[in-house]
């Protein structure tokens, strides 16, 4: 019986990150919701209308959906929007990307952190 003592702690240091890592990305989903959802649609499928869906966005390459509103400057970029790339957008959109049509940013940092999990979460 001692052979499954550990077992409990093995379970939990398994779920540990899985649970980590879903706060986030729910703080993100609201804050999602009180900040970019104005403009943004994050669900599979969903037509945009102001600016582009984000659900599927990580490791995607910047300007490259269907929307046809995307600024010169963010499609000419180059961008794949991975987790780091992503963090300096939403710390200023047009210091990173000069041209850029999107104009709100999220300066503080815990609070962007909860947005890029969230946004990595849309798969």
């Amino acid at each position: 019986m001692t052979l499954f003592r550990p077992m409990p702690l093995a379970l939990a240091a398994l779920l540990t990150p899985a649970l980590a890592s879903a706060q986030p990305a729910a703080e993100g989903a609201a804050i999602f919701k009180q900040q970019c959802q104005m403009c943004h649609v994050n669900a599979k499928g969903a037509r945009p209308a102001i600016a582009p869906n984000v659900f599927g966005v990580a490791g995607r390459k910047a300007g490259s959906t269907d929307f046809a509103s995307y600024s010169p400057a963010l499609k000419a970029s180059g961008l794949v929007w991975n987790a780091a790339n992503l963090d300096r957008f939403l710390t200023a959109p047009a210091k990173m990307v000069p041209g850029t049509r999107m104009v709100i940013s999220i300066p503080d940092a815990k609070r962007r952190a909860a947005v890029v999990a969230y946004l990595q979460s849309l798969k």
